[in-house]
């Protein structure tokens, strides 16, 4: 494949806002708040380029393999690698594309994968045991947030199962085994096909059949037949609608507008011994997460570069309309959706909150994935890098907010805000 031309970087140190973002409260009080933080930060960043041309904060390995799933929203770690931002940290990025999220999961805890493009709840679910052999794991920061979905088989849209009541109404008059699939058990698709599903009333764990299907392989699962329904990333809900197999039938940003979805993880082993790869390989991400966001031109660049079969193996056309924001469901509606993904949303996207790890567990215990309430806010420390996350945003430029908590609200009404898990978990009239 031939290299791109890659439009000139923004400002390491600029903060690109617009008009209608600003509208919203959530971000008028982002920005508020990170202003002065951003600034201050300002100065310790430049001190902290200047350490790296002394030697100090020099990256202890310099050399690093991700590993990665064919998905949209692995293009900030490819292109951190594509741009040459990997190697303005001192560090040299090795994208390793992977089958499934039990191999990204394998190749991390072994050490053949240095750091992962990886599912939020699964690695929550390690640390907490679930999902995998229980382990020490890092987050180091959130790579995108919005921009999956949950789609159904044209066979189901054409027996008129369009939205979440309508397939509700279908599966009361046409009682069967209905069959869903996710990506991986305790990760965030599963996470938001469960929520959706019982905010309608259908128990997931009893009132239907869930499977786990690779992202890559959810479009030709669908054409033979072998679900109903399924929730991934894209490139793959608008690749079914290309083929004609599903249609569209609510985005993740509609279940939870702008939740987190694929983070950045790494052991915690790996994250004590080298904190400064870390902090560079953090760094240089977010740098890439900006570019990719900074305008319409570096989204056509990015959908490009990441489309070879070196990384998600599919037509360009599959992957520039959503991350432009253009949406169909496959049925003729065609909408613009400004919740589309994002990769640095104005520096509020790649923060890792620990309000968001103690979601994904608050839901593990919900579905019983887990047996007994853990202790949330411990384990979310556990595994936040938030020291390490601060210095590279840092030495990115890139603002911060003033809580590791935040406030959101839910498609069924429910608030969430992180200072009362136990009970939010238990306040679920649809449990496992």
């Amino acid at each position: 494949m031939s290299q791109p031309v890659i439009p000139e970087l923004p400002s390491s140190t600029g903060i690109v806002t617009s008009e209608a973002a600003a509208q919203r409260p959530e971000r008028r009080r982002f920005l508020l708040q990170s202003a002065a933080v951003g600034a201050a930060a300002l100065l310790p960043a430049l001190g902290h380029r200047g350490a790296y041309a002394a030697g100090s904060d020099k990256p202890e390995k310099e050399e690093v393999r991700i590993g990665f799933i064919p998905l949209t929203d692995c293009a900030s770690v490819v292109m951190a690698s594509v741009l040459g931002l990997d190697k303005k940290y001192g560090v040299k990025i090795t994208p390793s594309k992977e089958a499934n999220w039990a191999s990204v999961r394998d190749k991390l805890l072994n050490g053949e994968n240095d750091f992962s493009h990886v599912l939020y709840g699964m690695l929550m679910g390690l640390q907490a045991g679930i999902g995998g052999p229980k382990s020490d794991v890092a987050l180091l920061m959130t790579l995108n947030r919005n921009g999956q979905a949950i789609s159904l088989s044209r066979k189901m849209a054409d027996a008129g199962a369009v939205d979440l009541p309508s397939l509700v109404a279908l599966m009361k008059r046409e009682p069967r085994e209905y069959t869903f699939a996710q990506t991986f058990p305790t990760g965030t698709h599963a996470m938001w096909l469960y929520y959706w599903l019982a905010s309608g009333g259908v128990n997931p764990m009893k009132d239907v059949k869930v499977i786990t299907v690779p992202p890559p392989q959810m479009v030709a699962n669908a054409r033979v037949g072998n679900m109903d329904g399924f929730c991934v990333g894209e490139p793959w809900h608008h690749r079914g609608i290309l083929d004609g197999v599903s249609a569209h039938v609510v985005s993740s940003q509609e279940i939870w507008l702008d939740h987190p979805e694929k983070v950045l993880g790494t052991t915690a082993a790996f994250a004590d011994k080298y904190p400064n790869t870390c902090r560079a390989v953090t760094a240089a991400i977010l740098e890439a997460g900006r570019w990719i966001d900074a305008s319409a031109a570096n989204k056509e660049k990015m959908a490009e570069v990441i489309a070879a079969r070196a990384y998600v193996n599919t037509d360009k056309s599959a992957i520039i309309d959503r991350i432009q924001g253009r949406y169909q469901n496959g049925l003729g509606k065609r909408w613009e959706d400004p919740n589309h993904m994002k990769f640095y949303d104005e520096g509020q996207a790649s923060y890792p909150y620990l309000s968001d790890a103690m979601w994904f567990l608050t839901q593990h215990k919900r579905w019983n994935l887990l047996n007994a309430h853990p202790d949330y806010e411990a384990l979310a420390r556990q595994v936040n890098r938030t020291a390490i996350y601060r210095d590279a945003a840092a030495a990115a430029g890139a603002p911060l907010p003033a809580s590791d908590l935040r406030s959101s609200k839910l498609m069924d009404g429910k608030v969430w805000d992180g200072k009362n898990p136990a009970a939010y978990a238990d306040s679920f009239s649809v449990h496992g």
